[in-house]
């Protein structure tokens, strides 16, 4: 986690100063455990698979991704801190313990983020998950919609490209909606393949937006104590949403939309194609500035 922090630039001295304190994320995904990292920040749980009413995580990436977001890295000593150490979490389970779910089960996670947004602070809606809709599905609107009314409500939308690509128009669901701030992988010279999903969109719009590490990221197991380490678009991810946890402490009346234009006159260009690298890598010191 440590060596996300250095690329990002969040080890930085100005980026210091911010951890997302007073900011909510809430995280779209398998659940969360009570992790050593995190327990004291879990404000709220909405579990809309099983109807538990404690937080749980019985598949383990929900966890994973909080950690990356925000893990304050207590039990590894430090090495293995989120992004933004301060902010709070309101975990929200839409998928069962195999990482599977249902268009229904998010809608209505969307619709509990809607309900409950001003009592628990959520600033920050964070999606690491893809889907690919048969052609025609009604599921194709409903999953951009649903991403969009938190959007459109003023909450800060950051979905995963997902990890079918290199071809062009492999955007997963909801990562392909024109407003979210999609995000892709840095391709690691240890891959030779990259799996980040590319666009352009059905709609011509270009995906992602940004890229961020996403390679062997070490974050929080559904464990006490434990770490494990994961790779994918889901991990580039929460980097970003962390990132953006840190902006809006520091910024705390900015729109989704400025939000989206500061990360755009932040990246740092790689010199990669636009449907590769969107506007570049995220970079944490600008972002801050």
């Amino acid at each position: 986690m440590n060596r996300v922090r250095d690329i990002v630039g969040c080890e930085e001295e100005e980026c210091r100063k911010y951890t997302g304190r007073r900011v909510g994320v809430a995280i779209l995904d398998t659940g969360i455990f009570i992790h050593e990292d995190i327990k004291d920040r879990v404000t709220a749980f909405c579990d809309v698979v099983n109807g538990e009413e404690m937080p749980y995580d019985d598949n383990g990436h929900g966890t994973h991704i909080s950690g990356i977001i925000g893990g304050s890295g207590s039990a590894s000593s430090g090495q293995y801190r989120g992004i933004a150490p301060g902010c709070s979490f309101i975990g929200v389970k839409i998928l069962d313990r195999k990482g599977n779910g249902v268009v229904g089960n998010l809608v209505s996670g969307v619709e509990w983020v809607l309900q409950n947004r001003y009592r628990y602070d959520i600033a920050v809606v964070n999606i690491s998950i893809g889907m690919f809709p048969k052609v025609g599905s009604r599921d194709r609107n409903t999953i951009i919609e649903s991403a969009e009314r938190l959007w459109d409500a003023g909450l800060v939308v950051v979905a995963a490209a997902g990890n079918n690509g290199p071809g062009p128009g492999t955007i997963t669901y909801p990562g392909i909606s024109r407003k979210v701030i999609t995000v892709g992988t840095i391709q690691e010279k240890s891959v030779q393949r990259s799996y980040s999903g590319r666009g352009p969109t059905p709609f011509c719009i270009m995906k992602p937006e940004v890229i961020a590490p996403g390679l062997h990221i070490m974050s929080c197991k559904n464990a006490p104590a434990g770490y494990v380490p994961k790779s994918g678009t889901s991990m580039a991810t929460p980097v970003v949403s962390g990132a953006i946890c840190c902006l809006l402490e520091k910024y705390p009346y900015l729109s989704p939309v400025e939000v989206k234009m500061k990360i755009h006159d932040t990246a740092r260009d790689l010199g990669l194609a636009k449907n590769v690298q969107g506007w570049g890598q995220l970079w944490m010191p600008e972002l801050l500035k």
